[in-house]
């Protein structure tokens, strides 16, 4: 059984911790009717929602369901404290993301393939990728005739307002607010999947900031192209190739990359020193939320970063701060953990971060 710990920004229950108010320490999340997974793969963060995937595919939710991104709710409504439920889906799912009001996510066909897409919740941009007809659907709907045939996806991202698809073939999609360029050209809101065109490389992984995408091809090649607005020179100071990377992130305005060597790469808006990670420690993980950063370090210990009003940093040390700038905090330590049990991932949304705990014995995301 896998243990989640969660702090930061609670004012919807987003955090599943039994109550709504926001934490700086963090706090052990409640499972609906006791149905902990053996395991979690990926975290997902909207405005007011949260969405953990189990490694057998299982979704759960939780935090403001009104918008319909936690899905059609069961007969018994939402649970009496904030907690995580499972969402009812024609799974298994393997990949999950979220805008503001919307849930994304992917699940397998009957042949075990990954190619169907399926959308809820509130998306007046296209979100939803429906259609512009459709601007809220509280039920998880498929998107009709996506991915095309023959194609799997392989990675899917999201921000506030926007969301990009990678396919098998190395071709890109998205849809939402394309308005700054973020889904290539022309821009404009994109009701339904549209193919990213002008990318001269196969795309393996997609990240999503508020107004740009981040592309990268395989990691031997290092490839890399940034577009949508130039703010905080998110594409200006983008590094011309990223050979090695591991893992990518990005925040509403900045970029995270994990090397194989351990050093994280970051650029873009710092205003709280978000884009400024240790140059002394090396990390096996990250996880980039809105405005702050979680590495899991190799000693062990999580250090958080960034801008930090809601505790998703840890506590203040100093409140007229504002924030934490140039805070960094361990918000966990493997030191501290009974035997046999080690952090295996973390994850982080809306100034909210996540830390998660498994037995030695079994896998991690």
């Amino acid at each position: 059984m896998v243990t989640v710990f969660a702090l930061g920004s609670n004012g919807s229950g987003q955090l599943g911790i039994g109550h709504s108010e926001d934490v700086s320490i963090p706090r052990n999340i409640i499972w609906t009717d006791d149905n902990a997974p053996a395991s979690i793969s990926k975290i997902a963060a909207g405005g007011n929602h949260s969405l953990l995937l189990s490694g057998d595919g299982v979704l759960y939710w939780s935090g403001d369901a009104a918008s319909g991104a936690c899905g059609i709710l069961s007969s018994g409504g939402k649970p009496t404290e904030p907690s995580f439920t499972e969402m009812n889906v024609d799974g298994p799912v393997r990949l999950i993301a979220a805008t503001w009001e919307a849930s994304i996510f992917t699940a397998l066909d009957s042949t075990g393939k990954n190619t169907r897409v399926f959308t809820c919740g509130l998306g007046e941009k296209g979100e939803l990728g429906q259609g512009s007809f459709v601007v809220r659907d509280p039920k998880a709907s498929q998107l009709k005739n996506f991915p095309p045939e023959g194609t799997e996806i392989v990675d899917l991202s999201a921000c506030m307002g926007h969301v990009v698809v990678i396919l098998d073939n190395g071709n890109v999609y998205g849809w939402g607010n394309g308005r700054k360029g973020q889904l290539g050209s022309p821009e404009a809101i994109v009701f339904e999947p549209r193919k990213i065109e002008g990318i001269d490389f196969a795309v393996k992984r997609a990240v999503c900031g508020k107004d740009f995408t981040c592309l990268v091809g395989e990691s031997g090649s290092g490839k890399i192209l940034v577009v949508g607005q130039d703010k905080w020179e998110i594409k200006t100071k983008a590094p011309s190739k990223i050979p090695g990377w591991v893992d990518i992130g990005a925040g509403w305005g900045n970029i995270c990359i994990l090397k194989d060597d351990g050093k994280i790469l970051a650029w873009g808006r710092d205003d709280y020193s978000q884009s400024t990670p240790p140059d002394d420690q090396k990390a096996s993980k990250i996880a980039v939320g809105s405005e702050h950063v979680l590495a899991l370090l190799e000693t062990g210990d999580v250090l958080a970063w960034g801008w930090g009003e809601h505790g998703n940093c840890g506590p203040l040390v100093k409140k007229e701060d504002n924030g934490s700038k140039g805070q960094r905090r361990v918000v966990a330590s493997s030191k501290f953990l009974p035997p046999g049990t080690k952090i295996s991932g973390v994850g982080a949304g809306c100034a909210t971060s996540w830390i998660i705990i498994e037995n030695e014995s079994e896998g991690g995301p």
